[in-house]
């Protein structure tokens, strides 16, 4: 809406941006249809969001705390159904913490790019760098036998522990010039 997008565009924008990782994850793996024409659930859950976002635009930006907040829990749930995808077929680790990485953070590259901006997590933030360190310690964990729902619970905390670390102290990685 920054962008002073007509509501159709607003709309296109919202889906791109939901469904642009898991999308990209299963066109890579083969698994297809991908998940979102399995589900017209999906689909109407996404436009119902981006219509109460366009007429409750004002109240919305008040909340910018709590959304960063479930963009984070986002970030790390997503990192898991990528990795967890990965495990079921049985492909390596560095494979696992790239398609989580993959499912969590592709929907805003596309979303960038469709607004012709250089992607946010290419330029500023660390972003993916979270999903792949919590990437790494839930695949660790797992195979050091941890309890897999403990596992679970410590990836997702670190990556929005990472999140919340790094916009708290606007830390980045260093920009090549």
């Amino acid at each position: 809406m920054e962008k002073k997008l007509d509501p159709f565009g607003v709309l296109i924008i919202a889906f791109a941006t939901a469904i642009g990782g898991g999308t990209l994850r299963d066109l890579l793996i083969g698994d297809l249809p991908v998940v979102w024409l399995r589900s017209e659930i999906i689909s109407i859950v996404i436009f119902i969001a981006a219509i109460g976002s366009m007429l409750f635009k004002n109240v919305i930006k008040k909340f910018n705390r709590t959304l960063f907040l479930f963009d984070a829990l986002g970030l790390g749930l997503f990192t898991l159904v990528g990795i967890e995808k990965g495990i079921q077929l049985g492909l390596s680790s560095g494979i696992c913490i790239a398609l989580g990485t993959i499912t969590a953070s592709f929907g805003g590259v596309l979303r960038d790019v469709l607004l012709n901006q250089v992607p946010l997590i290419f330029r500023k933030e660390i972003y993916a760098l979270a999903s792949i360190t919590g990437g790494l310690v839930y695949l660790l964990l797992s195979n050091l036998s941890v309890n897999p729902d403990l596992g679970k619970i410590i990836c997702i905390l670190l990556i929005v522990s990472i999140r919340i670390i790094a916009v708290r102290y606007t830390l980045s990685l260093p920009q090549l010039r």
